[in-house]
């Protein structure tokens, strides 16, 4: 497996700071951010203005510009406005990607058409016209409609990266398994295309300081089956030190867990333990509750 891609989420328009900054076209807070997210060694910055109904188009483009004068990483343009969307893909100086284009009937054509036109990398969200995939099966159906689809537009299938949709461990336990079972899924059914997901879904609604170990652990569980980039905090340095090969301890026990290897807890550091109990919470061995670290 190659390099792990980290797409930086934290140019977002529910910035306290930089969504003003974003709708006053203050460039300073904007430069900022991509200048700290670029020195954290990210290799794409997300830049998310969300529905921008009003001129997003216009933002979206000065956005673009603004953070091109003071970095080349590539940018995600992260927007459901697709008149915004092609206005940050004509900005755009290096290889941009559209984060997203879903499978629904109003979307994907056209999410499709603009990556063809722009020679854009496209997510692939595997949401349809019914919602949420239902379990692993149903997001294997869901890639390979998509991936017939954009072959029929000109979007080639190592342009897409595929995003299974993480969902809160607190919510559906099941779906959280599903995205694990699917990443193994997709090496076999499209061993060309990319992966990526919005990892910090999966602790949405935790306690703040218990939202890393599901975050990490889950991630290392995902890399397991091919998993090739997700969109981070840039500044989780604990997050990126995992990616970067260098826990490889915590990583083997992880997978020791997955694979069901019994444990001998009383050899394991502090640390270890709760990575354990985080896997089996994971995987739904144990039940979810805000103190299960404790139990």
């Amino acid at each position: 497996m190659g390099k792990f891609i980290r797409i930086g989420e934290n140019l977002n328009v529910m910035s306290k700071v930089l969504g003003p900054a974003m709708k006053e076209r203050n460039a300073g807070p904007i430069q900022e951010m991509a200048k700290r997210e670029a020195e954290k060694g990210v290799d794409y910055i997300d830049v998310n203005i969300g529905p921008a109904r009003k001129a997003g188009d216009e933002m979206m483009e000065w956005l673009v510009n603004t953070i091109q004068e003071v970095t080349d990483i590539p940018l995600a343009l992260d927007t459901t406005n697709l008149v915004a969307m092609e206005a940050g893909l004509k900005a755009s100086k290096g290889g941009a990607l559209i984060n997203s284009v879903s499978l629904q009937t109003s979307r994907l054509v056209p999410g499709l058409e603009l990556a063809a036109k722009y020679n854009a990398d496209v997510i692939a969200l595997l949401w349809s016209d019914d919602g949420m995939p239902r379990d692993a099966n149903e997001r294997a159906m869901h890639i390979v409609d998509f991936m017939h689809k954009a072959t029929e537009i000109g979007v080639p299938t190592e342009k897409l990266w595929v995003d299974p949709i993480v969902t809160p461990v607190s919510v559906e336990v099941n779906q959280v398994q599903a995205c694990v079972e699917f990443m193994g899924m997709l090496k076999d059914i499209a061993p060309e295309a990319k992966s990526t997901c919005g990892l910090s879904n999966v602790s949405n609604g935790v306690p703040d300081e218990l939202r890393h170990w599901l975050n990490i652990t889950y991630l290392i569980m995902l890399m397991k089956n091919g998993l090739h980039s997700a969109i981070i905090d840039s500044f989780d340095d604990e997050l990126t030190s995992f990616v970067s090969g260098e826990r490889e301890n915590i990583v083997n026990l992880v997978h020791r867990v997955m694979d069901g290897e019994k444990i001998d807890m009383g050899s394991l550091s502090d640390e270890e333990v709760k990575f354990v109990k985080t896997v089996r919470v994971l995987t739904g061995e144990s039940l979810f509750s805000d103190s299960w670290l404790d139990i």
